[in-house]
């Protein structure tokens, strides 16, 4: 009631009802203030910018946090060549043709990445794309084949990090051997590296609700 009250007097009293809430939500000092703009932020990323976000990229999923290290690279390129690059010299990739790719060096638990729609027909090697496997939560790996099935292009992937994908068993357990195009969420395109371990706790907690939106694992 005393809030009721204020809205009467002082800098309030000469001001309409809207101008009266207008001033209370941007320009009054109080917590009450403060929480109201928290959550009208909140609104305003969840219903407005993410959906547009995503119509314009052509995506359901346009900004994604990474939170597992699947696509770590603990060392520098050449160190990690020599440690797992048997691997893709057995697929096929030259570590030449690898220093090319998007991304080439990895990225990192916590970090933001802005994807767009794609085809797995204009999906290409090395491009890192996000999609939807065996459980319930998106995986981002990167493509390392590419293969025409009968007119329909499937797409194989595996995360970088040979400490924890060391070899195709990951892929089988997730199923990401023959991905199809109705399981592709997205392509990385920009990363933001460390903004996500600002709101890494953020993440896990919205995980716990299943909001998938936003906690990609790798």
């Amino acid at each position: 009631m005393r809030y009721f009250e204020r809205f009467n007097k002082g800098k309030y009293r000469r001001k309409s009802l809207p101008g009266k809430i207008w001033y209370f939500i941007w320009y009054e000092d109080s917590v009450e203030s403060w929480l109201i703009n928290i959550a009208l932020a909140f609104l305003l990323i969840k219903f407005i910018i993410y959906p547009g976000l995503g119509f314009m990229l052509a995506t359901t999923h346009p900004i994604v946090a990474v939170v597992s290290g699947s696509m770590h690279h603990d060392t520098g390129f050449d160190d990690y060549w020599d440690n797992g690059g048997a691997w893709y010299e057995g697929m096929g990739i030259t570590k030449s043709e690898f220093r090319g790719f998007p991304m080439h060096n990895g990225f990192n638990k916590g970090d933001i990445m802005i994807l767009r729609g794609v085809k797995a027909v204009d999906a290409n090697v090395g491009d890192i794309i996000v999609f939807q496997a065996l459980r319930p939560d998106p995986i981002i790996h990167r493509i390392v084949a590419k293969r025409d099935v009968e007119g329909e292009y499937v797409l194989q992937t595996k995360g970088d990090n040979y400490r924890t994908n060391p070899d195709s068993i990951n892929g089988q357990l997730l199923n990401e051997m023959n991905i199809r195009e109705e399981q592709i969420v997205g392509k990385a395109f920009i990363r933001v590296p460390y903004l996500g371990y600002i709101k890494i706790l953020a993440v896990d907690f919205a995980c716990l609700f299943n909001d998938f939106n936003f906690c990609i694992k790798a």
